[in-house]
């Protein structure tokens, strides 16, 4: 319903900016890192938004770029994960290091995150891998497109991006734009996002 508020910033709190539109001021719930970087008092502020709906309330929760959204509905997909749960998430870990965590079975990382422990570790790893099995599956039937570079970094960034929700068109093309030899996967998906989110 809305992809993105853009209006004069009005309260900045723990928890949630009030942006005001008009003369409406809209609530959003966003991560503490997410405010941290929001602009101060007055300014004018866009941020990508998720309407969450439910039986007796609707709230905003609101993100800084498309990757974060991107991972917030990630994590809501995930059975036993909330709206909350993912948002604390993202106070904690940046959708690049989550993606490869995720890609890299990495439970350590995502056990550091406050709130998830083993169990939802190994939950989110299993279901979000099988996501990006299906996704891939369905691109490789559209596409033949095979990438110039086949080295386990490469491959690996390209699947944390698909997990952030890019499609293997969109990837192949960002990798051929610098020079990726001698970065870490990490430092891939880095400047592959700088890119894609010009």
């Amino acid at each position: 319903m809305y992809a993105y508020i853009k209006g004069s910033l009005e309260v900045k709190t723990r928890g949630y900016i009030v942006i005001d539109v008009n003369g409406i001021g809209y609530k959003i719930f966003m991560s503490e890192t997410a405010i941290a970087e929001l602009g101060e008092i007055g300014q004018v502020v866009k941020v990508h938004t998720y309407l969450k709906v439910k039986e007796d309330e609707m709230s905003l929760y609101g993100f800084n770029t498309n990757e974060e959204l991107r991972m917030f509905e990630l994590l809501l997909s995930v059975s036993g994960i909330g709206a909350k749960t993912a948002i604390a998430m993202l106070s904690n870990i940046t959708p690049s290091k989550f993606a490869l965590a995720i890609i890299s079975n990495d439970l350590k990382t995502l056990t550091k995150i406050p709130g998830i422990g083993n169990k939802s570790a190994q939950r989110m790893v299993l279901e979000l891998k099988d996501k990006l099995k299906t996704q891939t599956a369905i691109e490789d039937d559209e596409e033949e497109t095979t990438p110039n570079d086949n080295s386990e970094s490469i491959n690996e960034a390209g699947q944390a991006l698909q997990i952030l929700g890019y499609n293997k068109s969109e990837i192949s093309k960002v990798f051929d734009k610098f020079d990726t030899h001698n970065l870490s996967t990490e430092d891939l998906i880095k400047e592959a996002l700088k890119r894609l989110a010009r």
